[in-house]
């Protein structure tokens, strides 16, 4: 099909209600994008090298640690260049580039947060089988499926979005190449378009949240009722209770942002959900882990005395 569009060139608007504290919200975005960077790396690092991670567990938690750290990197960096411009322009095939990697990334890790609740499901309700049904193979082929549709969903978004007509405005009410406000500038209705993008998305989130929500109901039903020692329920708890923070974070604001198939809604809300899951919860995830993890803290001790005796020797 061949592209209709007339614009080259996208002007992206930021937060641009704010930007009489671009400064401080320049410089507070920018900590959270280096504690991002510094958690992630540091749990991914640790997960690598520390033999006594090497469980499928921790390897789908390496997986959401390098999914947060380019996730974060699509979108944060490119904000946090607005607040330093007076106009931010992006060439039309780099805002498609960055949509698409932007719905890549994102889609990918709501799925792996599906097969994270799977993964906790079958080691606390069948952990008799759970070294045949989450061995090697299966947890690469599982991470393997969660970036495949996380692709092909990214694919559809870039492709369609696309194809659209763009003939008249070019400033996007946001600061990053998002469906959303991009639809609001395509020539001619794009109803359609939103409808079935919307439709595609809610279920890429809703399918690995009800896998999520019917995997922990699961959990506590099989704790509750099927172990009767207290001291045996904490260490499962601490598991999921930081597994279902996780998830509320990223599936609540995207559900809110795509669940309504319109074009009308309010860019400032729309914002403020893309900022809760793009950038604040990329850095809570590392925190939430390792606070109420012991294993991931010994490990991360155990790194940091290596670092600080090779220092030491170096000097």
């Amino acid at each position: 099909m061949e592209n209709e569009t007339e614009v080259s060139e996208f002007i992206l608007l930021g937060l641009n209600k704010v930007m009489e504290l671009k400064n401080i919200l320049f410089v507070i975005f920018l900590m959270l994008y280096l504690a991002t960077l510094l958690g992630n790396g540091a749990i991914f690092i640790v997960v690598l090298t520390e033999q006594s991670l090497h469980s499928p567990m921790y390897f789908f938690l390496g997986n959401l640690s390098c999914l947060d750290i380019f996730h974060a990197s699509t979108t944060v960096p490119n904000m946090l260049s607005g607040f330093l411009s007076e106009l931010q322009i992006i060439s039309f095939n780099n805002c498609m580039i960055q949509l698409f990697f932007f719905y890549f990334l994102g889609s990918s890790e709501a799925i792996l947060l599906g097969v994270m609740a799977y993964d906790r499901y079958v080691a606390i309700c069948k952990p008799l089988h759970y070294t045949i049904i989450m061995r090697k193979e299966i947890c690469i082929l599982m991470a393997t499926a969660s970036l495949s549709t996380g692709f092909l969903h990214a694919l559809m978004h870039a492709v369609v979005t696309a194809h659209l007509p763009f003939c008249g405005p070019n400033h996007i009410e946001h600061f990053v190449c998002d469906t959303k406000p991009l639809l609001k500038l395509a020539c001619g209705s794009a109803e359609l378009s939103l409808m079935l993008l919307n439709t595609v998305t809610s279920c890429i989130a809703i399918g690995p949240f009800l896998i999520t929500v019917f995997s922990y109901l699961y959990i506590i039903i099989f704790l509750l009722f099927k172990m009767q020692s207290q001291s045996g329920w904490q260490k499962p708890f601490s598991t999921c209770g930081s597994h279902l923070s996780v998830v509320a974070l990223l599936y609540v604001p995207v559900l809110l942002n795509y669940m309504i198939p319109t074009v009308g809604t309010s860019s400032q809300r729309d914002m403020i959900l893309t900022l809760m899951y793009s950038a604040i919860t990329p850095v809570l995830n590392p925190l939430i882990y390792t606070l109420r993890n012991q294993e991931v803290k010994r490990a991360l001790k155990k790194i940091w005395i290596k670092m600080t005796h090779f220092l030491e020797y170096k000097c």
